[in-house]
């Protein structure tokens, strides 16, 4: 179960969720794979290929007064439809099944449907499920920190669901996956005593194998990601506020290069004057390679930030906020560079952005120590571990 097609894969829970599904097809296995069916995905309902069967519907996602008056969050109610009801049904009737695996917490509709047709825990097959985050902490800290106040009650409630849902996915699992240590940490205090893997992201893009930084490249830095979420969005307008007028003023730029609603684009390119939106691109490695920075300026969002492994393997030093790049095995002043709080984060792009020494020391560290620990074939065998159970 999950929660769309994964491809094209332009955003961390896409690419996560795509890289898993290869990984468990290239194992041998027989999966089929139950989600809704993107807007130019190659996929057509009952595709095969090697292993892997595809029962896609369309996606209908529910109108916004469904999911205020549904009991499920919005993160699983927008995927609950009748016609990816009928599609799990189906492949329930089937039988025979070893494993079912809820791909994060939007496949949780499907839970209640999977409990009655298997109501008892030792009649029934292996439960799996993918956290992509700790949702309870990360939704309340979302919707604490939204600035409307109508808009902060409709995602605290929607928060209070979250959790609901979240504590019955762990309870009714008989695995649990984490996607960083952290993450694993807070579904242990809520549950001490379960084996909780964690499994973070493998990498399947480009590696740059040497790469110089100097005056030839522009003095920017370049954020990269999806924002079409709203956590993701907060994020960038609070960096923003701080960092645009800090660049603006010392003849330095900031580009945002990633997916965003086009209503979303023309406000903030309207407020701010030293960055440049690019909106989606087919290019993205060329674009890094014209940057001296990358940047990770998150306080909202959780989990593991994939986009830092594009930095790293394109050879991009990055500064980030504490606690924003959780899961990775690098070290502030070795190879990255972590500051306290948004203004902190833009004045230490200016304090380095001329430092070129300093700079390729950090993307040289950053390489070395990442290059062989984030391949996918063992994120497969270590979920497959998981499936198994002990």
């Amino acid at each position: 179960m999950t929660q769309t097609d994964p491809e094209p894969r332009h955003n961390g829970q896409l690419i996560y969720s795509g890289g898993l599904i290869d990984a468990i097809g290239e194992s041998g296995a027989r999966v089929d794979i139950v989600g809704a069916m993107r807007p130019g995905a190659p996929h057509r309902p009952f595709d095969r290929q090697a292993g892997l069967r595809w029962f896609l519907a369309e996606q209908k996602p529910r109108p916004l007064w469904h999911t205020l008056l549904s009991p499920l969050p919005n993160v699983a109610d927008r995927n609950w439809t009748p016609e990816l009801q009928r599609l799990l049904e189906g492949r329930l009737d089937e039988n025979g099944w070893d494993v079912i695996v809820f791909d994060s917490l939007s496949a949780g509709w499907a839970l209640a449907s999977v409990l009655k047709r298997y109501p008892q825990r030792g009649r029934r097959p292996r439960l799996v499920y993918i956290a992509h985050n700790h949702e309870e902490s990360l939704r309340q800290q979302v919707a604490r920190e939204h600035p409307d106040p109508l808009r902060r009650r409709i995602l605290l409630r929607d928060a209070a669901k979250v959790a609901r849902l979240e504590q019955a996915m762990v309870l009714a699992a008989d695995a649990v996956t984490a996607i960083t240590p952290e993450d694993r940490d807070r579904f242990l205090a809520d549950h001490p005593g379960r084996d909780i893997a964690v499994i973070t992201p493998g990498y399947g893009g480009a590696y740059v194998d040497q790469r110089r930084i100097s005056a030839r490249q522009p003095r920017r830095a370049v954020i990269v990601g999806s924002f079409d979420w709203i956590a993701k969005r907060l994020n960038l307008e609070q960096f923003l506020a701080a960092a645009d007028p800090l660049f603006a003023s010392h003849n330095a730029e900031l580009q945002v290069i990633g997916t965003a609603r086009e209503a979303f684009l023309k406000q903030v390119r309207r407020r701010f004057s030293a960055t440049q939106f690019t909106g989606p691109v087919s290019g993205l490695s060329a674009l890094m390679q014209e940057a001296r920075i990358a940047l990770v300026p998150e306080r909202h969002g959780g989990g593991f930030k994939l986009k830092v492994l594009d930095y790293i393997f394109n050879r991009l030093p990055i500064l980030a906020l504490e606690g924003s790049v959780a899961g990775m095995p690098l070290q502030h002043e070795d190879s990255i560079l972590l500051y306290r709080d948004y203004r902190a984060l833009a004045a230490g792009v200016l304090q380095v952005i001329d430092d070129y020494d300093r700079l390729n020391h950090l993307q040289e560290r950053a390489y070395a120590i990442c290059r062989d620990r984030f391949d996918w074939a063992s994120r497969g065998r270590q979920l497959l571990a998981a499936i198994a159970g002990p």
